[in-house]
C-alpha cells in the first residue's frame, strides 16, 4: 500500500473518531464492526472445534504458518472472544447416564423476582445441562441428563415441581440422538 493510501485511510478513520476530553488522542466509535476473520482464522476455528487438544505446532503445520505466528493468531481469537473456553466432552453412557430429556416449564407469574429466583435455582441443578428462555406455550426449555427413571421422577417431583412459581411441567424423553454437535458453522465473509 502506498504512503498516500495509508494517510488517506488514516484520515478517514480519524474523521470517524471521537476526541477524548482534554487529551490529544482519539477513541474509535463504539459501533465499529466486529474484527475481520480471514480464511486462516476460520480454518483455525474449524480445526479447534474438531480437535480441541491439538498442539500449537500441529495446528501451525496444518495451516502452513510458523508456530509463533499461529500462537499469535490463536491468542488474538481468544482475546477477541471467538474462543470462549477449552473443554472435554464426556461419554454419558460410560458415566451411567441413560436418559436425556427435554423439560418444558411454565411459570405462574413473570415478575422479575420470580424469574430471577427460578433461574438461580436451575443454575444450581447439575442435572440441567442447558436452560433456555423461550417463546411459545412454555417459558423455559431445559436439557436434562438423568441416570434412570427413578432419578427422573425424583428430579421432577422433588426438585423441579416444588420451585416457587412453577405452573406447568412437560417432559419429553429422547429415544435416539440423531445429531449432537458443539461445532458452530463459521460463516465466510460473503455470508
Amino acid at each position: 500500500m502506498e504512503t498516500f493510501e495509508v494517510l488517506k485511510n488514516f484520515r478517514i478513520i480519524m474523521s470517524r473518531a471521537k476526541p477524548r476530553h482534554d487529551e490529544n488522542f482519539y477513541i474509535m466509535p463504539d459501533s465499529s464492526p466486529p474484527p475481520f476473520l480471514d480464511s486462516i482464522d476460520r480454518t483455525i476455528l474449524d480445526i479447534l472445534q474438531a480437535e480441541g487438544r491439538i498442539s500449537n505446532a500441529e495446528l501451525a503445520r496444518q495451516i502452513n504458518l510458523s508456530p509463533p505466528a499461529c500462537h499469535a493468531r490463536l491468542k488474538r481469537l481468544e482475546d477477541l472472544g471467538y474462543i470462549q473456553q477449552y473443554t472435554a466432552l464426556l461419554n454419558a453412557d460410560q458415566l451411567g447416564y441413560d436418559i436425556l430429556c427435554f423439560v418444558n416449564v411454565s411459570l405462574q407469574q413473570h415478575t422479575m423476582q420470580q424469574v430471577e429466583q427460578f433461574r438461580k435455582q436451575i443454575q444450581a441443578m447439575p442435572e440441567v445441562l442447558e436452560c433456555y428462555h423461550i417463546t411459545g406455550e412454555f417459558d423455559y426449555l431445559l436439557k436434562v441428563i438423568i441416570r434412570n427413571r427413578k432419578d427422573l421422577e425424583r428430579f421432577i417431583v422433588d426438585k423441579l415441581t416444588p420451585l416457587p412459581g412453577v405452573a406447568r411441567i412437560y417432559t419429553s424423553l429422547a429415544l435416539t440422538v440423531v445429531k449432537a454437535t458443539t461445532a458452530i458453522p463459521i460463516p465466510s465473509p460473503k455470508e
